[in-house]
């Protein structure tokens, strides 16, 4: 219970700056450490040519429905059990993490089974041209071996996150990320696998990190424990349904992000294997970007989730404003750099003129675009860490899909390929309207909570049970 104690002192009392700070550190470095690998992955895969650079993006998007699964269920029972250790409910609190993590675990079993028996139909719909299908199909065959050890992994990561343990979390992703920077050349020009090794590499990082991750939690690491018999002793249909509910926001943001990439391939390959590498190659960067802004925010997560479950609602505020601050201007300061350098780093990936042309304007819009991603981020991830499921699944859905999707349709067919490029800035622009509604209902209704729940605010044990 002493270790109990000092982790509700540490995300209660704790000066709110320092605090999101020292959460965001280890969540950024684990980013871009990550982030990292995938650019590497990608420069080490360019050099087997432009179908190859292709194929990864093709399989990327299946990634980012496996990554969607993982923090569906990873985002929902964080937040809830987050909530519950704020209330000092740490039962309540090991019961989500078990449904969540044994849930995420189910579900990609079921996915590898279903994908393993389409998959020629699968790496199709992903977008792939008859000249990228042979490599897309051979990375994605390890990907699929690895699902349920991806899937459990994110969900585990997004735990550690919400107990503010974020920097544990980060060894297990830092370990599988390295390990497979350093056998991607090893297996694929060394045994001369090619794309195949580069799957195999990250197939096997990624086994290596869940049980990385998975220790954590079996030797006492973790506030919150794992357990089937939890599971079994549980109000299942109602506790499933409330994660589910609550980490939809997660499901929505990934599953429209992976619809609108395969939507983006499928626009691109009209162009031919060029405009999808530099696509490919302009997506990896721009996230690897973008990561930073992210880790700030995912910091900021369980001071949200759990000041908001202690009923300690100013101390919510003045974290939002500290995150929104942070993430903004690592945004402008990383955007500054990289519209600078846009040919260049495009070149590192693909030396073609081509790519380097298509590729150089599309960074440059996306990530001028990006700028306003910290706004809606921070508000997005404060409606879905206080259990706001609605308002967070329209920010996710409106961002992700509702606006991008449509753009792309009608840019593509109007602008051609410059419409493709200029798509999604658009978007992010646009997602500004609903993200400024939202905060100004949330910062209402914080402030009626303050003046009604006043007299329970610094007693948590008073407060009813979340979910």
């Amino acid at each position: 219970m002493n270790k109990a104690k000092g982790q509700y002192d540490l995300l209660v009392n704790t000066p709110v700056f320092p605090l999101i700070i020292r959460l965001s550190i280890p969540t950024i470095i684990g980013m871009l450490i990550g982030n990292v690998y995938n650019l590497v992955d990608t420069a080490f895969v360019g050099r087997l040519g432009n179908s190859a650079s292709g194929a990864v993006g093709i399989v990327f998007g299946f990634m980012s429905i496996l990554q969607a699964t993982g923090f569906l269920f990873g985002q929902g029972c964080g937040s809830i059990l987050s909530r519950r250790e704020g209330m000092q409910d740490y039962e309540g609190a090991s019961r989500a993490a078990s449904i969540g993590f044994f849930s995420a675990l189910t579900f990609a079993l079921l996915i590898e089974g279903i994908c393993f028996f389409k998959i020629d139909d699968l790496i199709t719909v992903l977008g792939s041209t008859p000249t990228i299908a042979p490599y897309a199909k051979s990375y994605i065959t390890w990907i699929l071996l690895a699902a349920p050890f991806m899937v459990p992994s994110y969900t585990m990561n997004n735990i550690l996150r919400y107990e503010g343990k974020a920097a544990i979390g980060t060894i297990g992703m830092m370990s599988g990320a390295i390990l497979n920077m350093v056998l991607d050349p090893i297996l694929m020009f060394g045994f001369k696998m090619g794309i195949a090794g580069a799957g195999i590499a990250t197939a096997t990082s990624q086994v290596v990190g869940f049980f990385i991750l998975l220790s954590m939690f079996l030797t006492g690491r973790t506030q919150a424990k794992l357990s089937i018999g939890r599971v079994l002793k549980a109000h299942l249909f109602t506790e499933f349904t409330d994660i589910v509910g609550t980490g939809m926001p997660s499901l929505l943001r990934q599953a429209l992000n992976s619809i609108s990439t395969v939507l983006m391939n499928n626009c691109a390959a009209v162009y031919g294997d060029e405009a999808v590498a530099a696509m490919s190659i302009v997506t990896r960067i721009s996230f690897f970007v973008f990561s930073m802004a992210l880790g700030i925010g995912q910091g900021y997560q369980p001071v949200c989730a759990f000041n908001y479950g202690a009923g300690k609602y100013d101390r919510l505020k003045k974290a939002y404003g500290v995150a929104l601050k942070l993430s903004e201007a690592l945004m402008i300061a990383t955007t500054v750099l990289v519209m600078i350098f846009s040919g260049q780093m495009i070149q590192v990936f693909r030396d073609d003129p081509v790519v380097i042309e298509i590729g150089t304007r599309a960074l440059r819009l996306l990530i001028g675009g990006q700028v306003f991603l910290p706004f809606c981020m921070i508000n997005e991830m404060s409606m879905q860490s206080t259990g706001h499921k609605l308002e967070a699944s329209l920010l996710s859905s409106t961002r992700s899909g509702i606006l991008f999707i449509p753009a792309l349709i009608i840019l593509s067919r109007v602008r051609g390929l410059k419409g493709i490029q200029e798509a999604q800035p658009l978007a992010m622009l646009l997602s500004l309207i609903p993200a400024a509604f939202v905060a100004a209902s949330f910062f209402r209704e914080l402030g009626k909570k303050e003046q009604k729940e006043g007299v329970t605010k610094d007693d948590p044990k008073d407060r009813s049970a979340v979910g």
